[in-house]
């Protein structure tokens, strides 16, 4: 995982009364770590929760800034409404990253639909391929109502098929995916409920040529949910992790502390070190070549009996 950096909000605004559009930058206007199309920063927000957001322009490999737009959640667990009523410009904000594991493939052709917020990792996507590949794109994005639609002109102007479920009722995605094409990959960003609706309505599709990412993190108690046992090497405790009990509850029941944040595989704080095992992945943080090295465990489990497993960082303790 990257080292953090310290940048600045060098600007803030309200794109709809419920979006804000952030711009990051370097104290010493220096250049900031590169990212492809489709990746996500983990900011730090004023209440110290640590928060997963998509970076909404095109690729760059010596970018200048990062700007990630933030839905306020007034029910959800306090990351995006401490970043909407705390931040101001000229705040300092600590960044992780950028990572990608919703990156763009090849492809002769690309279906794009959004949900909501979930925008933001395909504006990134469209505006890349738009800028160096020839590719036909095809995009599908879906709103509650136009009040609320952060880029709705820039997307209709483009041709996109802008659509509002509270004014036109509910979109239709059968006609776009009844007949799988190989040439054609399927990108899908946004809530859990759309997400399920373009994997019910692709399993006829390549798996390979199917791709989404849930913007709301990874539901732990999720998928299949198989009794384990863990090792916390540093004492030997042995830790019984239920079906219906995540890993990382299952350390703090037996008073294993281990830092965590968002719970739901997508900030990176909760990370320990994977000694032997293996271990089913489940997050959407670490790369192909950190899983062989450490486990997630807000959401990850596993896919042998047993894991051996050790903090990496000091404040994991017992």
């Amino acid at each position: 995982m990257s080292e953090p950096l310290d940048l600045v909000v060098a600007e803030r605004e309200d794109l709809t009364p419920y979006v804000t559009r952030f711009v990051l930058r370097s104290p010493s206007g220096s250049s900031l770590p590169g990212y492809s199309a489709g990746a996500h920063l983990t900011l730090t927000t004023p209440s110290g929760s640590r928060r997963s957001y998509s970076l909404v322009e095109a690729g760059d490999d010596r970018p200048t800034q990062y700007v990630v737009c933030v839905r306020r959640e007034e029910q959800g667990r306090g990351g995006s409404l401490s970043l909407h009523r705390e931040t101001r410009v000229d705040d300092t904000l600590t960044v992780s990253g950028p990572h990608n594991s919703f990156a763009l493939e090849p492809a002769r052709r690309y279906l794009f639909i959004a949900g909501g917020i979930g925008v933001t990792p395909i504006r990134s996507m469209v505006n890349e391929l738009r800028r160096h590949n020839e590719a036909k794109i095809d995009v599908v994005y879906l709103s509650r109502t136009r009040e609320d639609t952060a880029f709705a002109k820039e997307f209709e102007q483009d041709g996109a098929v802008v659509h509002h479920s509270a004014t036109q009722g509910r979109f239709d995605l059968w006609p776009l995916l009844a007949e799988p094409d190989d040439d054609t990959r399927v990108y899908c960003c946004g809530p859990k409920a759309l997400i399920d609706d373009v994997l019910a309505l692709t399993m006829h599709w390549r798996p390979s040529r199917v791709h989404v990412e849930d913007f709301t993190g990874v539901d732990a108690l999720g998928g299949r949910q198989a009794p384990f046992r863990a090792v916390w090497e540093p004492t030997g405790v042995r830790v019984d992790v239920p079906a219906g009990r995540s890993l990382l509850h299952a350390l703090r029941d037996q008073g294993i502390r281990v830092p965590a944040s968002c719970e739901s595989g997508t900030c990176g704080t909760c990370r320990i070190r994977l000694i032997a095992g293996e271990p089913d992945h489940r997050d959407l943080v670490l790369s192909a070549e950190e899983r062989s090295q450490y486990v997630m465990p807000c959401v990850s489990r596993a896919s042998s009996p047993e894991l051996v497993i050790a903090p990496d960082r000091a404040e994991a303790s017992v």
